[in-house]
């Protein structure tokens, strides 16, 4: 029986986690909130739509344990779906945000239904054929304009009203649209339907014998892991006004999973932590000799062995939750 004072230490300890979690979140707004007065807005936006599409993913990876080579796809076919409905049929920046998430959601769901029918490594190269696909159809594509990608795409009014030419109001556009994604995503993992993603990531045929319908709830964390990389996706062509074969090729999916496991697998704030390191990288090193790729895993190599759950997720293990730091 444990000691009912080893009960009270826990769960003061746990409470003072808690509060110190959600203190480091606040300053965490607080800081982005403040961020444009100090730090080039551009570069704030596409770290803000990569931190958003890298949480996205990391709600499959992380929480239902399925690793996704292609979600691209999802990404990029958003941008494209956005971009070629504000541009060509002129529909407003609200509109055509909610056509990339409905368009990314249906691929989600198309691809997702061929994929979860295998586990594993078979169900990662089934994401990778299908993303790769999607890729070869969005070359041939008359509305995607091929090589030359949809570009000048104008950024309009949002509801009529905020004018997203404005560097600061589109910044704080996008700023609200990741806290809503971020802010989705903590739902559904501590939502009882997450509860069930966690236990088919930890024992798949244990959760079947429960009765639960692993496949359905698979397909339906695929679909939604889809639908907010959509999210950033349609997001990120507004802000740069432009969607190329950029976005949609395999190694756009390969930088989501290298942000996922350099911040840490599992948590909230890992990927948006591991996507801020890969676009800072970027940043700093492209005007350099230095190639970005090489910088990148050179990183990505020492993290692995410093920090074998990814830098967040080792911080907190370590500081969270210090009893369990030492298991693998």
């Amino acid at each position: 029986m444990p000691d009912m004072t080893d009960l009270t230490l826990r769960e003061a300890r746990g409470k003072s986690s808690s509060r110190l979690e959600w203190m480091l979140v606040a300053l965490g707004i607080l800081a982005l909130v403040a961020a444009p007065f100090f730090v080039y807005p551009i570069f704030l936006m596409k770290m803000l739509c990569f931190a958003l599409f890298a949480c996205a993913f990391n709600l499959l990876l992380g929480y239902t344990g399925l690793l996704s080579f292609g979600h691209a796809a999802f990404f990029g076919g958003a941008a494209y779906f956005t971009a070629h409905s504000i541009k060509v049929w002129g529909w407003p920046p609200e509109a055509g945000i909610l056509l990339g998430v409905a368009g990314a959601a249906l691929l989600g769901l198309v691809i997702g239904f061929f994929a979860i029918r295998r586990q594993g490594i078979y169900f990662a190269m089934i994401t990778l054929a299908l993303s790769q696909m999607f890729f070869f159809f969005c070359v041939q594509a008359e509305f995607t304009e091929g090589e030359d990608g949809i570009q000048g795409v104008p950024r309009g009014f949002l509801f009529g009203l905020i004018d997203l030419h404005v560097p600061l109001n589109i910044y704080y556009v996008v700023l609200a649209v990741f806290l809503i994604g971020v802010f989705a995503i903590w739902r559904i993992v501590n939502s009882p339907f997450g509860m069930i993603l966690r236990s088919i990531r930890e024992n798949e045929n244990r959760a079947t014998s429960l009765g639960y319908s692993v496949a359905n709830y698979k397909l339906a964390a695929f679909v939604m892991s889809a639908a907010l990389a959509g999210l950033a996706g349609s997001v990120k062509a507004i802000v740069f006004q432009f969607a190329t074969l950029t976005d949609v090729a395999w190694q756009m999916s390969g930088e989501v999973i290298l942000m996922t496991l350099l911040g840490g697998i599992g948590t909230m704030v890992g990927p948006i932590v591991g996507a801020g390191l890969v676009v800072a990288l970027q940043n700093m090193l492209a005007t350099s000799d230095f190639p970005v790729t090489i910088a990148t895993g050179l990183i990505f190599m020492v993290c692995v062995l410093v920090f074998r759950r990814g830098i967040v997720g080792e911080i907190y293990a370590r500081v969270f939750h210090p009893a369990g730091s030492s298991k693998d």
